[in-house]
């Protein structure tokens, strides 16, 4: 195994005269990296990552003593684990739904031992067949009862808009696709321990602004992304499966996302999602050091 960076270390330089609560986290499969949380693990320590993503499934037939041992291997490397996604599918019908909610309770106690106190998913941004209201009704029933769960385990829900145009398009009636309507979203769901994915693509796309931004609080925000989007397309044609790691174009505006992020206090986990296929196409070991110099590069712009 590699050898543990110490998280003053992992502060130095640009760092250090910049402290932030938030953390550079690993996700693997954003990136096209096949790899267990071992081998995650030692890409985290290698290329000055914080956090990983947890991966629920490698652990499912472990006892509380291997899982005891596997946090403590994490917490001597100094390695702190991110945001699980939601495993509950609540897009489809409604026998789905009450399948998976009833496994949600075993599912979210694995999590908790693992020290995991954030999941996230991301919401479709229109219906074929119901109505802005009836989605509406149909997201924030579902999402209380999913949240409440999630609750009685300490784990906190993040939820995604996605803001392309070309996204929404696709559908009979759009659904939310902003800050501002999703934010709607988690105040009717009314359970505190529910607040927003922020991706800096879909804030772009979606025309967010900096003032926007920074009238959320930090308990309002459970996770982040930070992408970059590609050079001369207008926003309104973007198309969300064709993005960049951050600061490569300087299309978003990186710089008021992420001090914006630092002057509300979030203290989570930052990682990349840039569905990049040529990034997806090199070795693991360079997707890893490509994807930790990009966010390097987004430390690089926080402001003493």
């Amino acid at each position: 195994m590699a050898v543990a960076i110490p998280w003053t270390t992992l502060m130095a330089g640009t760092a250090a005269s910049k402290p932030v609560k938030f953390f550079k986290n690993l996700a693997p499969g954003h990136i096209g990296v096949r790899a267990n949380q071992r081998q995650l693990l030692d890409h985290a320590v290698k290329h000055g990552f914080a956090g990983i993503s947890p991966s629920e499934g490698e652990f499912a037939g472990k006892s509380a003593g291997e899982i005891r041992d596997w946090v403590a291997t994490m917490k001597e490397q100094n390695i702190r684990y991110g945001t699980a996604g939601l495993p509950v599918e609540f897009r489809r019908d409604e026998e789905r739904f009450r399948t998976d909610l009833a496994e949600l309770p075993r599912r979210a106690a694995l999590l908790q031992q693992l020290g995991v106190t954030r999941v996230a998913t991301w919401i479709l941004p229109g219906h074929a067949e119901l109505t802005y209201l009836e989605n509406f009704k149909l997201h924030e029933r579902r999402f209380r009862e999913v949240a409440g769960v999630l609750r009685d385990h300490e784990i906190r829900l993040g939820l995604e808009f996605v803001g392309p145009r070309t996204s929404r398009s696709r559908f009979r009636f759009p659904f939310v696709c902003a800050q501002r309507d999703m934010l709607e979203l988690v105040r009717a769901i009314g359970v505190d321990n529910v607040g927003l994915l922020l991706d800096s693509w879909h804030w772009y796309t979606s025309h967010g602004t900096v003032a926007e931004l920074g009238q959320l609080s930090n308990r309002e925000i459970v996770h982040v992304h930070v992408n970059d989007a590609p050079a001369d397309i207008p926003v309104d044609q973007q198309v969300d499966s064709r993005r960049r790691l951050p600061v490569t174009t300087g299309v978003i505006d990186m710089k008021g996302f992420i001090n914006t992020l630092a002057r509300l206090g979030y203290d989570g986990p930052v990682e990349c999602e840039p569905f990049d296929q040529e990034l997806r196409s090199l070795p693991p070991e360079e997707a890893v050091r490509a994807t930790a110099a990009a966010l390097e590069r987004v430390w690089e712009l926080l402001e003493a």
